[in-house]
């Protein structure tokens, strides 16, 4: 494990090309499994989930030639033996889930350990994932172990799920694009990351209509083909770095920043009294904005940021939003509805001397612009509330220490570098 060392209270001003989005990547990765031709991707960020991903699919016989330093890989799975993997998925690969269909696809038969079941930010359910691989023709039982077969190619099929899962979605479309017959799938997810999956899909020849809408109808295709694809940039990151700026009083520009998705995030920003610019691609906050917490109009009620599934406001970047309210005058409400352990850290935050009111698993309030200090906090493992802890340590002047921070590497392969070329003082040890 890694620490952070923080010497916070200095302006962070710069210019900061994203990386490629990691949640993007995975499941692009993932499915490169239903060709046998070369699938070339660029943008592809330097992070240990993809590391592991390539590991794995190297160990099967997989051809894979990654330029770590460029962002530019080659991945040819022609040559990719299922008897090495001997029908069972190593445990422990935060992304095998989104391995289910691929893998389904080329193996017919695939096992899992039963107990692959949650994270830290709280229970994360298969259900949904079998619900809809069962729905499109595999067939599923579980003991000891969780056995999934398939006969032949998955089968058209309309389904309806509870909720919209990121990764079921996913699994959805790379189980039913080469699947006999139509596939429809009511309540999809609709995330930037789950778009960009549809897209290189397109590109490879599947047939998906509904792209970043709530329903998804893809017609299946006999076969997909390679070809060349980008990897979009990291909204997530986008938003950390604006966030940094306006935190630390600083000027922090971002660079090719996607702001067709970004409506509701600058309004966000804009309750805490942060205003985002563009200039063409170019996402900025200037310096010296004053953090005070807009007043509704209906004055009665708090103000609040409300995450849930897109298009409503990101969850993952409700950590990015707290930090900044920590500093901000007046008192917001924020509302996770996705994940229950999403504010298990709240008790770290307060370690600084922000005020905090747990409410629920899923309702804080903040009190903003309380006296804070400098001090040691450690860093759950959900990488956003790392990354918010450095923010309010980055912001008060001294020496802080957020230890265990390196699952911010997850997401963000060059963190302190980029901090560093803006003008962070911060260092891992």
């Amino acid at each position: 494990m890694a620490d952070l060392i923080v010497h916070g209270g200095k302006p962070l001003s710069g210019t900061i090309k994203p990386s490629g989005n990691k949640n993007s990547a995975l499941p692009i990765l993932c499915a490169t499994l239903l060709t046998d031709e070369k699938v070339t991707l660029t943008n592809v960020p330097n992070i240990t989930d993809v590391e592991k991903l390539v590991g794995f699919f190297v160990e099967q016989g997989s051809r894979i030639n990654w330029d770590r330093g460029g962002g530019r890989m080659e991945i040819e799975h022609a040559h990719f033996d299922s008897a090495r993997l001997d029908g069972e998925l190593p445990a422990g690969m935060r992304s095998s889930v989104l391995l289910f269909a691929p893998l389904l696809q080329r193996m017919k038969k695939l096992v899992i350990p039963s107990n692959a079941k949650g994270c830290s930010l709280g229970i994360r359910e298969l259900d949904p994932h079998l619900e809809i691989l069962e729905k499109l023709g595999a067939t599923i039982t579980h003991s000891s172990k969780l056995t999934m077969r398939l006969k032949d190619r998955f089968k058209g099929a309309r389904h309806w799920p509870d909720y919209m899962s990121v990764t079921a979605t996913e699994n959805f479309v790379m189980a039913a694009v080469l699947a006999e017959g139509q596939a429809v799938l009511i309540n999809a997810a609709s995330e930037p990351h789950v778009q960009d999956l549809c897209t290189v899909l397109s590109g490879m020849g599947a047939d998906i209509e509904g792209i970043g809408t709530s329903m998804l109808t893809v017609r299946g295709v006999r076969k997909l083909r390679g070809g060349t694809f980008s990897i979009n940039t990291d909204h997530h990151e986008v938003v950390t770095f604006l966030a940094l700026g306006a935190i630390t009083g600083g000027e922090v520009r971002v660079t090719d920043s996607l702001p067709h998705h970004f409506d509701l995030i600058n309004r966000s920003f804009a309750k805490l009294g942060v205003r985002v610019d563009y200039e063409g691609d170019t996402a900025l906050v200037r310096k010296k904005q004053k953090l005070v917490v807009e007043e509704p109009f209906t004055s009665n009620l708090l103000p609040k940021i409300e995450a849930a599934p897109w298009p409503y406001f990101p969850v993952d970047l409700l950590p990015c939003m707290i930090a900044l309210s920590v500093r901000a005058q007046g008192a917001v409400m924020f509302w996770n509805k996705v994940y229950e352990g999403g504010f298990t850290w709240m008790s770290e935050l307060s370690k600084f001397g922000a005020h905090v009111v747990v409410s629920d698993p899923h309702r804080i309030t903040v009190f903003g612009a309380k006296p804070l200090r400098p001090t040691v906090v450690e860093a759950p493992y959900i990488i956003r509330a790392a990354v918010a802890l450095y923010m309010v340590a980055a912001s008060i002047p001294g020496r802080s220490i957020v230890k265990n921070a390196d699952t911010i590497k997850r997401a963000h392969p060059n963190f302190v570098e980029n901090l560093r070329s803006i003008g962070a003082e911060v260092e891992w040890k």
